[in-house]
């Protein structure tokens, strides 16, 4: 990430939870996420930024819906069509398939993207999909704590990878094309006590399941606790209330930060005081043309504010 406070985005229309989708993302679209990402890429944005469950039981549907577009086909396509902005699984929820399939996919993404993939990767919490799957839900932490260590080897340098674990082992297998990067960055998500320290032991950064301004302190003093003196770049993320730049003439409701560049500037660098190295921001919109609109004021007059020295 670049010095200073980064700024990325998880895109709407590719996964629509009731939680947050705006009610124009319904009838959105392939030319909606294309038009976003190339909005990200101009506007600065650190990463935009996809999610991934495998199918949605008929019992949470009606919270979750169905929408949840494929990340490694989706970030596949955006790669195609934007030239700096990186692409983040947000998050991949790896323990579903053997790491080799998934170390296929996202090596062969950041490959075509040139050395842009984050990888994200988390625990999943839909039981059926674990079980249909043929997946044991009850022991996702530590299915995903060991596909970690065969990812690490998997989109390593080495064409023929090896891992000897519990869950999987393999060894002479070739697989090309390689990642571009030398080091994906691998960053885990999650907010339990079991997440921040596999994220801490694990990962290359934290992505935190919307943590209240209030507990991140906590979460990354543990974290850094838990690194000790270790030297590797490590990045902090959060996940900041949903905002909109300037003044509002519609109900964009009581949580969400709006007013002038400076007010949300001085706000958002408070995450930077807890020691937070990137923010994922969401836009209160009424259409596409909205939050492209309020992505560009972000990009042009929030974040040159977000400075750290400041």
């Amino acid at each position: 990430m670049s010095p200073g406070l980064a700024y990325g985005i998880q895109l709407p229309v590719q996964s629509q939870s009731t939680i947050y989708a705006e009610p124009w993302e319904a009838g959105a679209g392939p030319d909606d996420l294309v038009a976003l990402a190339r909005a990200a890429d101009r506007a600065g944005f650190a990463y935009v930024a996809c999610c991934d469950h495998v199918a949605i039981p008929r019992r949470l549907a009606p919270a979750m819906s169905t929408v949840w577009y494929d990340p490694v086909a989706t970030l596949a396509h955006l790669a195609a069509v934007t030239e700096r902005v990186r692409l983040l699984s947000h998050v991949a929820i790896v323990g579903l398939r053997h790491p080799l399939v998934t170390a296929k996919q996202y090596a062969t993404l950041d490959h075509l993207a040139s050395g842009r993939l984050i990888l994200g990767v988390g625990a999943g919490h839909v039981r059926e999909e674990f079980e249909t799957l043929g997946v044991d839900f009850e022991r996702r932490g530590a299915v995903l704590d060991e596909t970690i260590d065969a990812l690490r080897a998997a989109l390593g340098e080495e064409e023929f990878p090896s891992h000897h674990g519990k869950l999987y082992d393999f060894e002479d297998l070739g697989q090309r094309p390689r990642p571009a990067q030398a080091r994906v960055p691998l960053w885990v998500g999650g907010s339990s006590p079991a997440a921040v320290r596999r994220a801490a032991l694990k990962g290359d950064g934290w992505l935190p399941q919307g943590d209240p301004r209030d507990r991140l302190p906590a979460q990354i003093e543990t974290i850094r606790r838990l690194r000790g003196d270790e030297g590797e770049p490590f990045t902090i993320g959060a996940i900041t209330e949903p905002l909109y730049v300037g003044t509002p003439d519609w109900d964009v409701g009581r949580r969400t930060l709006s007013g002038p560049p400076e007010a949300l500037a001085e706000s958002l660098r408070a995450y930077a005081a807890m020691g937070v190295d990137q923010i994922q921001v969401r836009f209160r919109c009424r259409s596409r043309t909205e939050l492209t609109d309020q992505m560009a004021r972000f990009g042009a007059e929030v974040s040159p504010l977000l400075d750290t020295s400041r």
